[in-house]
């Protein structure tokens, strides 16, 4: 396992991260739960490999997961970067046991610290944007909490481009502390995160978190067969939805591919994550130990050039107004007149 810088951040987080929604007992019925003894098989199997990155969440198995996490790495709290989120509501009926203001803020890391055994979070996540909470509320809360000591670094998750490009002039113009990361649903069969979200992360530097890397198994050649495949969402279980037809076209190129090189489709879809421009982490979710070792397995190898290719060309989006329209050839010939292709660009 190699390592990296976690955003505009000196932290240093192991290239894959374990995610644990599926720790606990709980959400049976969504099929996001594991035993305790999996869950710690899973666990040792990710850090003996070398991996330091966890990612949990206040609501995950209605907090089981934090339980069992904190629970795992409490010998050796330190080695490990903790990352928890906040947003989701914890007591129904309660407008204030949800969202991003201050007082759900404050009481979801209370509860967090106390279920995780520990004193400070290395990580904390704004779970999804609430746009009923002004931004200065929640920048200024999140400072707090890092002058508090109880929270080092703060990221956000599920969230319009905009809102953290905003977030992030606004900490950087009053000194507050920035989002160093970024948490999107991506994957070769959903890449709209590239119109906006993902050039954003660039021009920030913020890390690219990536849940559901495998398409809710799409692009694990588990949906493979010909109609009928119904697919769970990957996050918080759902409604099974009908398969979408473009993204098991894509899952059996994936297939193809794999069995070509002798790779499972999960390691192909892996590696595509992986080697992306963008300072891409993928989130590796399990509910067995098999499948953790078989995702772990991405590591000892590359795809080429030629296989990114490939996939590139079964994958692509279009990006949309406006920038298929400045990629023109005749809009940058005007706008450069002629010269764009005699000028090195170093941020390309």
């Amino acid at each position: 396992m190699r390592y990296r810088l976690f955003g505009n951040s000196g932290l240093r987080v192991s290239e894959l991260c374990l995610g644990t929604m599926t720790f606990g007992e709980v959400w049976q019925d969504w099929g996001l739960a594991a035993p305790k003894a999996e869950c710690r098989q899973i666990f040792d199997a990710f850090a003996a490999a070398g991996g330091n990155f966890i990612d949990t969440a206040n609501k995950y198995n209605e907090g089981q997961s934090e339980s069992l996490v904190g629970e795992f790495f409490a010998s050796d709290r330190d080695r490990f970067v903790v990352a928890t989120k906040y947003t989701l509501a914890t007591r129904e009926g309660d407008p204030n046991a949800g969202g991003n203001q201050r007082k759900n803020m404050v009481r979801a890391v209370e509860a967090s610290l106390k279920r995780l055994g520990t004193d400070y979070l290395d990580l904390y996540w704004v779970h999804a944007w609430d746009p009923l909470t002004p931004l200065e509320e929640v920048m200024r809360g999140l400072d707090d909490l890092v002058r508090a000591g109880k929270v080092l670094y703060v990221g956000i998750s599920d969230a319009p481009a905009w809102v953290v490009a905003q977030a992030n002039t606004l900490a950087r113009c009053r000194g507050w502390s920035p989002f160093v990361g970024l948490q999107v649903e991506y994957s070769l069969a959903l890449r709209d995160v590239e119109r906006e979200l993902v050039p954003m992360a660039r021009a920030f530097d913020l890390a690219v978190t990536a849940w559901s890397p495998l398409a809710g198994g799409i692009l694990t050649g588990k949906y493979g067969g010909a109609g009928g495949a119904r697919a769970e969402s990957a996050r918080f279980g759902g409604e099974a939805n009908p398969p979408d037809p473009r993204k098991l076209g894509i899952g059996q190129s994936v297939a193809k591919l794999a069995a070509g090189i002798g790779r499972p489709p999960s390691q192909v879809a892996l590696n595509w994550l992986r080697q992306r421009r963008a300072n891409v982490i993928p989130i590796l979710g399990a509910r067995r130990l098999s499948q953790l070792q078989e995702n772990l397995g991405c590591l000892d190898w590359q795809l080429t050039a030629g296989q990114l290719a490939r996939l590139e060309e079964v994958s692509r989006i279009e990006l949309g107004f406006p920038h298929d329209f400045l990629g023109q050839d005749f809009v940058r010939q005007i706008v450069y007149g002629g010269t764009y292709a005699a000028i090195d660009n170093h941020r390309a």
